[in-house]
């Protein structure tokens, strides 16, 4: 072949690019905050024959699809000219007004002003990052906490100090000591129906956390995004509710859970100040709350009867709660515990001393189920043998089937997950 062939196969007149200076790097927090866990695991989990317990779904079959389609078509015919355009950074006025309603008739007073409308909680729980600290600013989490906000903190800069917890909460003695020590700028929770584990902080625990706030000077972030989906017993106060504790308490919530999270609607209750940090935050982020979607959700709240909705998603999700806890003393292998939440979306199991969930992740998989191992959860030391299970995106006959499989994956492990 002719030395000038490869040559000729370059178009005529373009010039080769001539080499150059490597780019700068990436910042040193992208670098070092890695993905969800739980999002890669969705993505390996997402062949339709696989029950998976893995994820936090809602029930797409309890959507009230016709009812947002009507506030869809509402919006649209009445108000298009509105729901196409720009908004303002706090939110739409009618949503921030329905949403302190239905804060104010479950035992919170609160004003349309006390609130920011959010493209979803995690949007909220960012914005509060972006206000309040700065690089190397301590906070302080649950241990296990809700993973995404451990993400958050991360890309904040913040080092992030776990809280010893147990059934009822965080310990308020280890608390005190830990805020006395540390100084953080900011304890952050999910008192109720908590992600990863399901369980509710007592009420006594509750104002043991305020307590500590008010005396030590802290901010206590209060995320609560499935307070809503109770299925036996008593609500218990949220922290906001404390009098004393109110100037230095942020409540986070989104009708994702309740609505549709499609939506990304979510809301931050805060004091005036750093509601204003926040603003200007997300100023910085994306301008403000998609305008359409706002609208609708406010229009759904005004021409449907959201709770009546609620009561039905709540008697479907306490069934597949009970059809779960029902069958896992036979999937699961013998010595491993699990707890029975009274809510919410998630229960925590942990298998026997020896066992490793992560490790087992891949075996189970095969046998077309899955879940999500606990370690990546923990802020402190990682309890390997601890797992999260979702039990409110199947239905009942589809949860007994992938604990059966799941027992049949657990048993072809052997003794002691080998």
């Amino acid at each position: 072949m002719p030395a000038s062939s490869s040559a000729a196969a370059e178009p005529a007149g373009v010039a080769k690019p001539a080499a150059g200076a490597p780019v700068p790097p990436l910042a040193a927090r992208a670098a070092s905050v890695g993905a969800s866990p739980v999002r890669e695991i969705l993505a390996l989990t997402a062949r339709p024959e696989v029950i998976s317990f893995a994820g936090g779904l809602p029930a797409p079959e309890l959507f009230d699809g016709a009812g947002m389609a009507a506030a869809f078509r509402a919006v649209m015919d009445e108000q298009a000219a509105t729901a196409l355009q720009y908004s303002t950074t706090e939110g739409s006025p009618a949503l921030r007004a329905a949403t302190a309603d239905r804060l104010t008739k479950r035992g919170l007073a609160t004003g349309a002003d006390d609130l920011l409308i959010t493209t979803g909680s995690q949007q909220g729980l960012t914005l509060l990052a972006a206000a309040l600290l700065e690089p190397g600013d301590v906070v302080l989490v649950e241990d296990p906490c809700y993973l995404a906000a451990l993400q958050v903190f991360g890309f904040a800069g913040a080092r992030v100090v776990a809280v010893p917890c147990d059934e009822d909460g965080p310990d308020p003695v280890a608390l005190d000591e830990i805020v006395a020590r540390e100084r953080p700028k900011l304890f952050y929770c999910v008192p109720t129906f908590q992600n990863p584990t399901g369980r509710t902080m007592t009420a006594e625990r509750r104002r043991a956390v305020a307590d500590v706030a008010v005396r030590r000077g802290l901010w206590i972030v209060e995320d609560d995004p499935y307070g809503e989906l109770r299925y036996e017993g008593e609500d218990v106060p949220w922290i906001s509710s404390f009098e004393d504790a109110a100037d230095r308490t942020v409540l986070l919530s989104s009708y994702s859970k309740i609505m549709a999270p499609g939506l990304r609607i979510g809301w931050v209750r805060a004091p005036h100040a750093i509601l204003r940090a926040c603003v200007i935050a997300k100023q910085a982020s994306d301008l403000h709350t998609p305008t359409v979607n706002q609208l609708v959700a406010a229009r759904y709240l005004a021409d449907r009867d959201l709770d009546a909705h609620l009561a039905t998603v709540r008697a479907a999700y306490g069934e597949r709660r009970d059809a779960m806890l029902a069958g896992l003393a036979d999937a699961l292998p013998d010595g491993s515990t699990w707890n029975r939440p009274q809510g919410g979306m998630f229960l925590w199991v942990r298998l026997p001393s020896g066992w490793d969930a992560t490790a087992l992740l891949g075996r189970v998989v095969e046998h077309d189920v899955a879940y999500v191992p606990g370690a990546p959860f923990f802020a402190g030391v990682p309890d390997v043998a601890a797992l999260r299970l979702c039990f409110v995106t199947s239905a009942p006959g589809e949860i007994r089937e992938g604990l059966g499989r799941l027992g049949r994956a657990f048993n072809s492990v052997g003794v002691a997950g080998c």
